[in-house]
């Protein structure tokens, strides 16, 4: 059995095409066929309508002028209706010279007088006469003896106004239909013109259509349109897309979230959306560059912006603050195995000095020295835990001591220090005290008489913080730059990025109402000053004493700072992570 014939693989099959271009092109010429048939019809239905009224009309003027001839009347009464009459020969003259078909003229009983067809005259006529002789005139398209044509009928009435007679005129009727044949190759010469520029445009209009589509089929965008939204609903990443005009145009799940933003956003201004800030000025482009970070609530973001052809823009978020977080622990672990390896150097060295002291038998200082270590010690830990109160920060600022003398920098605190043990949120406290003491531990290292001063004072429920060094200072166009997201003087971290700490401690505190300030210290430096309100509980006013007005440094409410926001402990409290960031 021999197998069935298959089609060649180029064989043409005829069908609708598949192309954006293809389609759109056939459709756009069937409807602009489809109008020029339309009114190419519409034209010519009145056009038949205007040319059998123009007929009629014409008819009834011959009739009319036919019927006001001086002495018609007294001819038609006074003579008999035959083929030589003077009816006849009058008649025959108006219909030669008018063009009609026919001029008929008859008596009050429908007798004709006058006919192109003499064999008629004296007959009665075959269409009714009797709206003309009641005096009525008439225009009609009727069937008669010279078969179809327009009529005027109009009565003929003597010099006393009685009807005498009717004079009927007849307009050829297909001279009618010819005039509006005659009118159709010109109808559809036009027609076809228009349809000529129309299909021009047509092409025209599809071609720029396919390079817009990529000469894509409406299957293959709907796929792309699919797989878009899948992506961009799918990926753990944010995207917001933005129009010409700064409104939001597109923003995934991703964004939403990040953004704390709902799909009601959709076609706003970003700026309304989003508000003022950093964020919204680095997704509208007023800061450029790559990998730009901004903070969102408590997210840190870095974002990434493409414009587009259209004069919009295609903004990319990732959330970084897992690994900002992380990052903040290294630099916690880095800075407490400092702390510990700077109190291991220096037990080393007071261990080879006990050795040497009793391998030369002096006994007696090696007694003194012991003693002298350990009050030392005790000294520093008993001047910190009697104006700090608080066990996590009074630990804090001991191994912090320890780091400032093996850098060589004396770390104190000031006379007016006096924090009791009520916080509300200790470890925040922990955090902006770690990351302003590291600050100026950084800066004051390598200066003549370096020095860090730490001042924590209370005034009601209000915590004032003071960190002071005696480094180069920040110069006075930079006091508000520290605070900018992504700003630092510092060689990068481990994780990449620094510049964030004193960012997120501003919004935190300003959120709250609060806010922090740097400055220059009474004897040169920087000067940090966080106002921490709502710090302590209730029962911490009776802890705080007369230490509220401190001797030294501004009153908290005329410092020009505020709080961080770091003591509450609602969405925008901050942890500790935010330790260790930079000026």
């Amino acid at each position: 059995m021999s197998a069935a014939p298959t089609a060649p693989a180029g064989r043409f099959r005829l069908g609708w095409p598949q192309r954006v271009f293809s389609q759109v092109l056939l459709m756009q010429l069937a409807i602009a066929g489809g109008v020029a048939v339309l009114a190419t019809g519409l034209f010519l239905a009145p056009l038949s309508d205007q040319l059998d009224h123009e007929a009629m009309r014409r008819a009834l003027a011959i009739a009319q002028t036919t019927a006001a001839r001086p002495q018609l009347a007294d001819t038609l009464v006074g003579s008999r209706p035959t083929a030589g009459g003077p009816v006849q020969a009058g008649a025959d003259r108006i219909r030669r010279s008018t063009g009609a078909e026919y001029v008929v003229v008859m008596d009050e009983r429908g007798v004709r007088w006058s006919h192109p067809d003499t064999g008629q005259i004296g007959k009665v006529v075959s269409t009714d006469p009797s709206e003309a002789l009641a005096g009525h005139e008439v225009m009609e398209i009727d069937e008669g003896t010279l078969g179809r044509s327009a009529r005027g009928k109009v009565p003929l009435r003597d010099a006393g106004g009685e009807i005498v007679g009717a004079v009927s005129v007849g307009i050829e009727y297909d001279s009618v239909r010819a005039r509006l044949l005659g009118a159709i190759p010109g109808l559809l010469a036009y027609a076809g013109g228009a349809l000529a520029v129309g299909a021009v445009a047509a092409y025209l209009i599809s071609r720029r259509l396919q390079r817009q589509t990529h000469d894509l089929a409406f299957s293959d965008i709907s796929a792309l349109l699919a797989e878009r939204e899948a992506m961009l609903h799918g990926i753990r990443e944010g995207v917001v897309a933005l129009d010409a005009e700064g409104r939001i145009r597109l923003m995934n799940d991703e964004a939403q979230r990040l953004l704390g933003l709902g799909p009601e956003v959709t076609g706003r201004p970003l700026d309304e959306a989003l508000g003022g800030g950093r964020t919204a000025d680095v997704l509208a482009g007023r800061v450029t560059g790559e990998d730009l970070l901004t903070v969102r609530g408590q997210r840190v973001l870095v974002t990434n912006r493409m414009p587009t052809d259209d004069g919009g823009a295609v903004a990319t978020l990732r959330d970084r603050t897992e690994l900002e977080r992380l990052g903040r622990e290294l630099d916690s672990t880095r800075g407490l195995i400092d702390a510990l390896r700077a109190q291991d150097h220096e037990h080393a060295n007071r261990m080879h000095t006990l050795l040497g002291l009793l391998e030369l038998g002096m006994h007696e200082e090696a007694v003194e020295f012991v003693t002298e270590v350990a009050a030392v010690h005790r000294a520093t830990a008993e001047q910190i835990t009697e104006k700090i109160h608080d066990p996590l920060l009074a630990a804090l600022l001991v191994g912090k001591a320890t780091v400032a003398a093996e850098r060589g920098v004396a770390l104190r605190l000031s006379d007016a220090t006096l924090l009791p043990d009520r916080l509300v949120d200790p470890r925040g406290l922990v955090t902006v005290v770690g990351n302003l003491v590291d600050n100026a531990l950084d800066a004051s290292a390598g200066s003549p008489d370096a020095r860090v001063e730490v001042e924590l004072r209370v005034r009601g429920r209000t915590a004032v913080l003071r960190v002071a060094d005696s480094g180069p200072g920040v110069p006075a166009g930079q006091r508000e730059l520290v605070f900018t997201e992504g700003w630092s003087t510092k060689e990068l971290p481990a994780h990449g990025k620094r510049g964030l700490g004193l960012a997120m401690v501003r919004r935190l505190a300003e959120r709250q109402g609060g806010s922090a300030r740097a400055g220059e210290g009474a004897e040169g430096g920087a000067e940090f000053t966080v106002v921490l309100p709502e710090a302590l509980t209730d029962a911490g006013l009776a802890d705080a004493g007369p230490a509220g007005a401190g001797p030294t440094g501004a009153e908290p409410d005329s410092a020009g700072v505020g709080a961080t926001g770091l003591t509450g402990s609602g969405p925008d409290t901050a942890t500790p992570d935010t330790a260790g960031e930079t000026r």
